[in-house]
């Protein structure tokens, strides 16, 4: 059982990764960018190109942050920029073509068949004992990567001069442009972030399950909308502790004999949260400003 439990921590991290990206958008915009699941995807064949280029596996990491991040800046002009108003349904559907776009321009480079990433055995086999569990060095390395991230954006976000106005974004864009603060310039950087860490996460899944797969942005990135609406939407505490409950209830459905229901765990969860508090578990509004210190 400690074995699946860490598991579904593992992937439960990766889930909370994304569900935050989705969640700084919908808490600055109060929409949802629907092209975050194929940005994800795209992170693993960003990974792909560095690793067969001859790249150290660490240079994944930097390389899908500043990729995918600019792919957010690209789906933030043309989906979003010149789209005033209440239009969320129009936002909506253009970001889901964007996403099509993407998913589109990767097959037909690379077919229908997923490409495996050639990744050295010390990673992948090796690792360290613990709890009588077997974790590899590439466990400890999401692990760590995807903590560090999250410990980073806070700090961002709660201390920083940026953070600060992000949040006075969220609170209102009106009375953040009446104390100078750049709207424009702000929601850029918000996008930027949250493909920045959609598509380390798809870097960090697509080691993990040694292949860029195509699919990965209809399973697992939408999971992690899934884990923003159980967490709250627009709550980014919501999104890190939703994300690691949904990777572990995951876990323990494999731990039962149900592994072949484990997707269901992720909708049976959210309906029945959803049932019970519609706003999701920290729901009620927006609450990026709850990263304040």
């Amino acid at each position: 059982m400690i074995q699946q439990i860490l598991n579904g921590l593992i992937i439960g991290s990766m889930y909370a990764l994304v569900a935050i990206g989705f969640t700084l958008v919908l808490g600055v915009l109060d929409r949802l960018n629907f092209a975050h699941t194929e940005i994800f995807m795209l992170g693993g064949f960003v990974g792909l190109v560095v690793i067969q280029a001859g790249g150290p596996l660490w240079l994944t990491l930097p390389v899908a942050f500043g990729v995918c991040g600019g792919m957010g800046l690209v789906v933030e002009l043309v989906c979003f920029r010149r789209i005033e108003g209440d239009a969320r349904i129009t936002a909506a559907l253009s970001s889901v073509a964007a996403g099509l776009i993407i998913d589109d321009l990767l097959q037909k480079v690379y077919g229908t068949d997923p490409p495996s990433l050639p990744l050295p055995g010390y990673i992948t086999d090796a690792g360290v004992r613990f709890l009588d569990t077997h974790l590899t060095y590439l466990d400890l390395l999401i692990v760590g990567v995807t903590l560090a991230l999250m410990l980073a954006l806070q700090l961002f976000v709660a201390r920083s001069r940026t953070g600060r106005a992000i949040r006075a974004v969220a609170d209102s864009h009106v009375a953040a442009s009446l104390l100078g603060i750049n709207v424009r310039r702000v929601t850029q950087q918000v996008f930027f972030l949250s493909a920045a860490l959609a598509g380390v996460a798809g870097v960090l899944y697509a080691l993990r399950t040694d292949i860029a797969n195509l699919q990965a942005g209809l399973t697992f990135g939408l999971k992690a909308l899934a884990v923003m609406a159980i967490g709250g939407m627009g709550d980014v505490r919501g999104a890190v502790i939703g994300g690691l409950a949904v990777g572990v209830l995951e876990g323990l459905a494999f731990y039962w004999g149900l592994g072949g229901y484990s997707d269901l765990v992720v909708w049976i969860a959210m309906i029945l949260v959803l049932l019970v508090r519609p706003a999701g578990l920290f729901g009620g509004g927006v609450h990026v400003r709850e990263l304040r210190a």
